[in-house]
């Protein structure tokens, strides 16, 4: 009797404890669904982040519906490793995704995302470039429907949202001044040109935000995780004339530059800046910085179209009142800051990017100044979905302060570079960059947000460098094989990677010139 009491008095109290959890902290019984939406080399450059200069309606509409981080960070300095980062939820320092290396294929042990969601019950949809473009490096885990706009590539997992002969380009081709007398127009890079308004609905990035809208508007019988990837901004910033019409070109404002920012960079940094410059040379010469800004903010603005057709189709549909949305860039981009048009840097210009939630439980038209990272994605998505974490996962969830961010605390975030023992710390006042070969950048982000002076020399701040870089890894992991080293294959729907033969080579072409060498000395 004295246990069947017990037991019951316990079972009452775990009762009323559970109603007091709920009561402080309620979750719908229901799952909620997440739409995951993103974009590709989007700066800071948004009109909710303080940007005057950018026409973004719905990234206001979004903000004001939700969450916006002003100091969030990339988890890699360009698209491969970022998208590696975000999908499992580590950094590369663990990964070893430094560069273009496949981690599914490195690290087949990871359960990416959207594989925590779909071993959870949830219907998992995709389309576009949620991760890097090129073949190989979509990893087709998971995934119920997967869209791509091509059917004939289907079979391939492409999705290059440009080719030289797509009906929608620009005429003539290549469009920009830049690629003025250049054959061919280096791959679109620094391509910038006005689509016909009528062929918007032909774009990649339209088709797959139509078909992501056509899935909102469904009757769902369990949650879904819907990415939709879109390629713009990144170059070629070509989107409808009608985009191009909301800027003035003359009136355009361009970024803040310096004579002599890159003086006190470190040496191997310098030279390979310096390098890079002519880039930002050949706009001067041909007078054209104020149109490759211009084509940038048209891009922006029609991102910004897409993410308004998505929200118009979650708000006027079923899913409405259970649907979580986060959007978010891989990283940032220059536009001839430090002399540097592109990303691949440790640099404010390539980490801080937009990012922003909403949706049920979180707070409304807040801003966020302490800092975060994109690596926080997974962990804080498992929370809100009430999906068992993984282990392993590297970042915070941000849960609680999406629900409460008057309660953010700041830290540092950490971006690896491109090679171990390589990246940047940054919080609210610093940035801290550790260079391979042991040189450093110190910027203090709160007086200097443009960073200008490299304070890393300064013997003053010796205690601070110290301070920031114990906050970084004591182990980095070694870059795991890049995508070169793989022939792959399809293997039904499913990439195949089989290592290539290349030590034999390797060897032969030693020999060969090794037998070229013994036939010169006998002449």
């Amino acid at each position: 009797m004295r246990i069947q009491k017990s037991t019951s008095h316990s079972k009452l109290f775990s009762l009323i404890f559970l109603f007091v959890v709920w009561q402080l902290n309620p979750i719908d019984a229901k799952q909620p669904n997440v739409v995951f939406f993103s974009v590709d080399d989007m700066n800071d450059w948004i009109s909710p982040m303080g940007y005057d200069q950018a026409i973004t309606p719905n990234l206001e509409r979004l903000a004001a519906k939700g969450v916006i981080f002003q100091n969030a960070h990339t988890a890699g300095s360009f698209c491969a490793p970022s998208r590696s980062a975000i999908f499992t939820g580590r950094h590369a320092t663990t990964t070893g995704c430094y560069k273009t290396q496949i981690y599914f294929a490195n690290h087949p042990e990871y359960q990416p995302l959207q594989l925590s969601f779909k071993k959870n019950g949830y219907k998992v949809y995709g389309a576009g470039k949620l991760f890097h473009h090129p073949k190989g490096y979509i990893d087709s885990r998971g995934w119920d429907e997967y869209y791509i706009r091509d059917p004939e590539k289907r079979k391939n997992w492409d999705i290059m949202s440009w080719e030289v002969d797509s009906p929608e380009l620009p005429q003539p081709y290549p469009n920009s001044i830049y690629n003025e007398n250049i054959k061919p127009a280096n791959k679109f890079f620094l391509e910038w040109g006005a689509v016909l308004n009528e062929d918007e609905e032909i774009m990649a990035d339209t088709m797959r935000t139509k078909w992501a809208c056509k899935k909102l508007k469904e009757s769902h019988d369990s949650p879904f995780f819907l990415g939709v990837g879109l390629y713009t901004p990144h170059f070629p910033n070509y989107a409808p004339q009608k985009y191009f019409d909301l800027y003035k070109r003359d009136d355009i404002k361009l970024p803040e530059y310096m004579d002599g920012d890159i003086d006190d960079l470190p040496a191997r940094v310098k030279k390979s800046t310096i390098a890079r410059s002519k880039i930002h040379n050949r706009l001067i010469e041909k007078k054209a910085l104020k149109d490759a800004v211009h084509g940038y903010l048209a891009c922006i603005s029609y991102a910004d179209a897409m993410l308004g057709r998505v929200l118009d189709a979650i708000e006027s549909g079923p899913n409405a009142d259970n649907t979580i949305i986060v959007f978010w860039s891989d990283h940032g981009y220059h536009h001839g800051e430090k002399l540097y048009w592109g990303k691949h840097t440790l640099w404010e210009r390539t980490s801080n990017v937009p990012f922003l939630w909403a949706g049920p439980g979180i707070a409304k038209g807040e801003s966020v100044n302490a800092t975060a990272s994109l690596i926080d994605i997974y962990p804080t998505l498992m929370d809100l979905c009430s999906v068992p974490m993984v282990d392993g996962l590297e970042g915070e969830s941000l849960a609680r302060t999406l629900k409460e961010p008057s309660q953010a605390v700041d830290r540092y975030a950490m971006l690896p570079g491109i090679a171990p023992n390589e990246y940047a710390l940054m919080n609210e006042k610093w940035r801290y960059i550790h260079y391979s070969d042991g040189t450093e950048e110190l910027y203090n982000v709160e007086s200097d947000p443009h960073e200008f002076e490299n304070l890393a020399s300064n013997p003053e701040f010796s205690a601070v460098k110290a301070k920031i870089a114990s906050h970084a890894p004591t182990t980095f992991a070694k870059a795991g094989l890049e995508k070169n080293s793989y022939l792959i294959t399809l293997d039904g729907d499913a990439y195949k990677y089989e290592l290539k033969k290349v030590s034999n080579n390797k060897g032969n072409k030693k020999k060969k010139n090794k037998n070229k060498k013994k036939k010169k000395n006998r002449k």
